[in-house]
């Protein structure tokens, strides 16, 4: 397990900075900024959710937005993108595209940890055109295909 500081700036002051739930959790729970009133999303609808962050992260390294499992399994509510993905050179406010799944409206409050954040390195690759890929004993097969006979 690394640790590294990770330079965070709140946009607004009452924006809270992200927090682990547990000393081994990888990831870091981000929180809701909303009006007073709460954020209200109807059935099959996604929302932005702000949090009234931007983060630095360093270079080699990307910020990976999850779903919180009690969040999205107890009200239904998750990332409309399944994964976000905050690049190193973005500086811009963290927000959450948050869908509600479920068959009721559900009300996200400020202060609510609405995801996780789980901080990774990255490759950069280069691609490069061939006619062939070496054979594998797995070959094509793909969607289920290992541990079928």
């Amino acid at each position: 397990m690394l640790n590294e500081t990770i330079r965070i700036k709140k946009l607004r002051p009452d924006a809270l900075l992200p927090t682990y739930g547990s000393k081994d959790a990888a990831g870091a729970d981000l929180y809701a900024l909303t009006e007073e009133a709460g954020l209200c999303i109807a059935p099959g609808e996604t929302a932005m959710v702000h949090t009234g962050l931007s983060i630095e992260l360093p270079r080699g390294f990307a910020g990976l937005v999850y779903a919180r499992s009690g969040l999205a399994t107890k009200r239904g509510l998750a990332p409309a993108n399944k994964v976000g993905v905050i690049d190193p050179d973005y500086r811009g406010e963290i927000m959450i595209s948050l869908h509600n799944h479920g068959n009721a409206p559900a009300t996200v409050h400020s202060g609510e940890r609405v995801a996780q954040l789980v901080i990774t390195p990255y490759l950069t690759a280069t691609f490069r055109e061939v006619d062939a890929l070496s054979d594998t004993v797995r070959g094509e097969g793909g969607f289920g295909s290992t541990g079928q006979k």
